[in-house]
């Protein structure tokens, strides 16, 4: 790169590094806040609350990346503009393209850090949250519940036991309402609580059961020797582990057992989920080319940015919008899948051509000829 190219991708890179860095901790403490209920009500430590947020950062970096990128462009180059730094360039020969150059560089790197995270690095966090999040369920009632006493663990849900023999919890007490037309009774001598399956149950013995129905008014009580609680119902995820398309390998995404018998709807959201991680990388170059589309041409300070801002911002709004739309139809529709590709390049080919077509947005750029040595 020239020293001008050095001097732009310098400039762009540092403003998007540092709106990275502000919107990323401004959404990840936006997250802490909404999951600090781990520590003063579920009973976890700081480690395992640390580790529930920063295991979605990654997630929060692929979303914000692209974003932040967009508004570091807008800012380099209204800065650069405003300071006439874009129109001596343009005076001294400079064309759109050779302006754009070491912008196409930081969009690729941009771009490699999205579809690295998107990939690669965003199933492996959710797989590992996954397994954290099995872990604290197992948690939920050892860290809740206290000896002889009547705890709410979820709305219609009370649990008690008498007191705990090491692993185990003696004289176990739990009332179901959680649905207002039938009711259960769960007394047990003793339980503990075990993983089968991806899933967290409180493994009951040596109890019954009692139900209540209103159509029915007389209960039911069945003894049993063994009866598993599903703990998992207390989240509001009560999959699998790794059931989601979401903490999946790109791997199994490609190539899903043919022993899961799988729906229509769960194959359209693995093709939908698979297809959003390969189209990633280009709505950092699609975000990009757009803000260069609307202010990488020299303009007079006399002419205003605030429209062609708008109008960028407006257009990244809609292609975002436009791939949400796009990725929930996909699942009941494939034929729509070659358009998760066209939409992004057709838009970047759009910037390109506007950006280096010597157009802008909603002005004309400006032109700089010599007169008797002049310039007017």
């Amino acid at each position: 790169m020239t020293l001008i190219e050095r001097y732009l991708f310098k400039n762009a890179f540092v403003a998007t590094f540092v709106t990275l860095t502000v919107l990323a901790g401004v959404v990840w403490l936006s997250q802490a806040v909404r999951e600090f209920d781990l520590v003063t009500t579920k009973g976890q430590s700081l480690i395992i609350f640390l580790s529930v947020t920063g295991l979605s950062f990654p997630s929060l970096i692929a979303i914000i990346a692209p974003v932040s990128l967009f508004i570091a462009v807008l800012y380099t180059l209204n800065r650069l503009n405003g300071d006439s730094e874009l129109i001596v360039m343009t005076a001294t020969g400079m064309s759109p393209f050779g302006i754009l150059r070491p912008f196409i560089i930081l969009f690729l790197i941009v771009s490699a850090l999205v579809a690295l995270l998107t990939l690669w690095i965003m199933p492996q966090s959710f797989m590992i949250l996954r397994d954290v999040v099995t872990k604290i369920r197992a948690d939920v009632v050892s860290n809740i519940v206290r000896e002889g006493q009547f705890s709410q663990l979820d709305k219609g849900i009370i649990f008690h036991f008498r007191e705990k023999s090491g692993p185990a919890l003696m004289g176990i007490f739990i009332q179901d309402r959680r649905d207002p037309e039938k009711t259960a009774i769960y007394v047990a001598e003793r339980g503990q609580t075990i993983e089968a399956g991806g899933q967290s149950y409180l493994l009951l013995e040596n109890g019954s059961v009692q139900r209540e129905n209103k159509t029915n008014p007389i209960p039911q009580i069945v003894s049993f020797q063994r009866y598993a609680f599903d703990l998992s119902q207390f989240s509001t995820e009560a999959q699998s582990v790794y059931a989601k398309p979401r903490e999946r390998t790109t791997w199994q995404l490609l190539t899903p057992p043919d022993s899961e018998n799988l729906t229509p709807t769960q194959i359209g959201r693995i093709r939908a989920e698979l297809h959003d991680r390969i189209t990633a990388p280009l709505y950092a170059l699609a975000f990009g080319m757009i803000g260069f589309a609307a202010l990488g041409v020299a303009r007079t300070t006399r002419q205003g940015r605030g429209l062609a801002m708008a109008a960028a911002v407006l257009g990244v709004v809609a292609l975002r919008i436009g791939s949400f739309a796009l990725s929930s139809l996909m699942i009941r529709f494939p034929i729509l899948t070659p358009l998760a590709y066209v939409m992004p390049i057709s838009v970047i080919l759009i910037a390109i051509f506007i950006g280096c077509g010597g157009q802008s947005l909603l002005a004309k750029p400006i032109k700089i000829t010599l007169n008797n040595g002049m310039a007017r």
